[in-house]
C-alpha cells in the first residue's frame, strides 16, 4: 500500500467476492491456530506469566475466550475453561480445554468426567500438577476486554485452588489486551479485502441508483445499508447512522427522518463484520445542485482540512508512546497549521471499538483514561476526527467535517488499509456516478 499521505481510495470500488460460511471458517480457523501458536506463548513469555486462566459460562463468554472457540463452537458451551501453561525451557506453551465438548482440536481436551465429576476440583488439580508462578486471571477495572471473569466464576475458582495458589493471582489485563489488539500478518493480507467490501457498499448506497433526492430519507438511506449489509450474508456490529449537513441548517439532520435534498452534504458512519474482524468507515457525499458537476469550493476545503488533521494524527503514531501524548503532538501540530480538529481514533479489530490505547475522544481532547495505555505494533486502527471549518458558499456557516478510515500501525509508521477518501461521493444526473 502507499504511505497514508499517498493512499487515495476509490469511490466506486468493485465488490470483492464474499466467501460463503464454510470457507470462512477455514480462514478463521487457520488464523486462529497461528494466533494461538505464536501470539500466546510470546505474550506470556514477554509479561513473565506462566498460567493464564479463562473462565466463561455459555452466554456469558469473556471478550477473549469469545475469540478463541473455533468454527464450529459458537459458544463457551455451559462452562469452558481454558488454561495455558508455559513449562518453560523454550517447549511449547500447553493449551488445555476443561469443559464437556472439547474445542475442536485448538486445545487438548483435560477433563475424564467419569475420573473427576467435580470441574472445579479438576481445575485445581491441573494448577497444583503444574504448579505456576503467577496465574493470570482476567480481572480489571481498567478495561471491559480484560474483565471477563465474572464475580461468581471468580469466587468459585478461588474456593477450588489451594491456599498457596490464591496469592499467586495477577491480572490478566496485558494478555487480554495484547491477545485482542494485535494483528498478524495473515489477518493483515486479508483485511484490505474486508476494508474494500465496506467501501464498496457505501458507494453503491451514495449513488444516484439509490439516493432520490427530494423523496429518499436519511433514514431510508440507514436501512438500505442494513439491508445491504444482510443480503450479502455478513453483519453490522452497530446501526449505521447518515446525517445531512444543510445550506441554512445549523448542526446536523439524523435522529429524526429527513428528505435528503439537492444541495445537501451527507455523511454516513457505517460497520460490517466479516472473517471476524470488524470496520469502521465515515464517508461524505455531495448531493449535486441542477447544472454542478462537483461540490462546493468550500466543502472541498473542509475535506482537505480533515485529511491534514488524519495526517496530523498519523504522523505522531509512534510505538511506546500513549495515546493521550499523540493526541496532544496531533491537536498542537494541527492547529498549527490554522486548522480546528477534534480527535478521536481508536483500534479496531476483532471488536469495532477494539482493545488497547485511544487517541483522545469526541468528548474529551486532553486526557482519556485508557489514553495512558502505550501503542503497540501490528495494530489496526480507525483514524476517527473531524475538523471543523465554515463554508463561503454557505454563508460562512461552521460545518463539521467528519471521516474514519481504517488503518494499519507497524510500529514505524500508518498505512490506510484500503486508501481514505480524499474527494466526495457525488450524487446526481451529472455526477458520471
Amino acid at each position: 500500500m502507499p504511505p497514508a499521505d499517498q493512499a487515495e481510495q476509490s469511490m466506486s470500488p468493485a465488490m470483492p467476492a464474499i466467501l460463503p460460511l464454510r470457507e470462512r471458517a477455514a480462514v478463521q480457523d487457520a488464523w486462529l491456530k497461528e494466533r494461538l501458536d505464536t501470539l500466546v506463548p510470546a505474550l506470556m513469555r514477554e509479561h513473565g506469566i506462566d498460567m493464564w486462566v479463562l473462565v466463561a459460562r455459555e452466554y456469558l463468554e469473556d471478550p477473549v475466550v469469545a475469540t478463541m472457540l473455533n468454527a464450529t463452537n459458537l459458544r463457551a458451551r455451559r462452562r469452558t475453561v481454558l488454561i495455558f501453561f508455559d513449562p518453560g525451557g523454550g517447549r511449547p506453551v500447553e493449551r488445555l480445554v476443561v469443559n464437556k465438548h472439547g474445542l475442536g482440536g485448538m486445545f487438548s481436551p483435560a477433563w475424564d468426567m467419569e475420573a473427576q465429576s467435580d470441574q472445579w476440583k479438576r481445575i485445581a488439580e491441573i494448577v497444583t500438577e503444574r504448579a505456576p508462578k503467577k496465574i493470570a486471571l482476567n480481572v480489571s477495572s481498567a478495561s471491559a476486554f480484560a474483565d471477563g471473569l465474572t464475580h461468581s466464576q471468580h469466587d468459585d475458582l478461588m474456593a477450588a485452588l489451594a491456599p498457596e495458589y490464591r496469592g499467586r493471582i495477577v491480572p490478566g489485563f496485558p494478555l487480554a489486551i495484547g491477545w485482542l489488539e494485535t494483528r498478524t500478518p495473515a489477518e493483515m493480507a486479508r483485511y484490505g479485502e474486508i476494508v474494500r467490501v465496506a467501501h464498496a457498499i457505501i458507494g453503491e448506497g451514495f449513488s444516484p441508483a439509490v439516493v432520490k433526492p427530494g423523496v429518499t430519507t436519511n433514514h431510508d438511506l440507514v436501512w438500505w445499508y442494513r439491508q445491504r449489509v444482510s443480503d450479502l450474508g455478513l453483519a453490522s456490529w452497530f446501526h449505521p447512522s447518515v446525517e445531512i449537513t444543510r445550506a441554512g441548517t445549523p448542526g446536523v439532520l439524523r435522529e429524526e427522518p429527513h428528505v435528503i435534498e439537492k444541495g445537501d452534504m451527507l455523511r454516513v458512519d457505517f460497520g460490517i463484520v466479516y472473517l471476524g474482524l470488524n470496520t469502521d468507515t465515515q464517508h461524505v457525499a455531495y448531493v449535486l445542485k441542477d447544472g454542478e458537476r462537483d461540490a462546493p469550493a468550500g466543502l472541498k476545503a473542509g475535506l482537505r482540512a480533515n485529511n491534514a488533521v488524519q495526517d496530523a494524527v498519523t504522523s505522531e503514531m509512534r510505538a511506546g508512546d500513549t495515546g493521550n501524548a499523540i493526541l496532544a503532538r496531533a491537536r498542537a501540530r494541527a492547529v498549527a497549521q490554522g486548522l480546528n480538529p477534534t480527535i478521536y481514533s481508536h483500534p479496531i479489530g476483532y471488536h469495532g471499538h477494539g482493545a488497547g490505547s485511544a487517541i483522545g475522544q469526541s468528548e474529551e481532547q486532553r486526557f482519556v483514561p485508557h489514553g495512558e495505555y502505550r501503542l503497540r505494533p501490528n495494530i489496526a486502527w480507525s483514524i476517527e476526527l473531524k475538523a471543523t471549518q465554515p463554508v463561503p458558499e454557505w454563508g460562512g456557516q461552521m460545518v463539521d467535517f467528519k471521516s474514519e478510515e481504517d488503518a494499519f500501525f507497524d510500529g514505524r509508521g500508518v498505512r490506510y488499509i484500503d486508501g481514505r477518501q480524499t474527494r466526495f461521493h457525488l450524487i446526481g444526473a451529472d455526477s458520471g456516478e
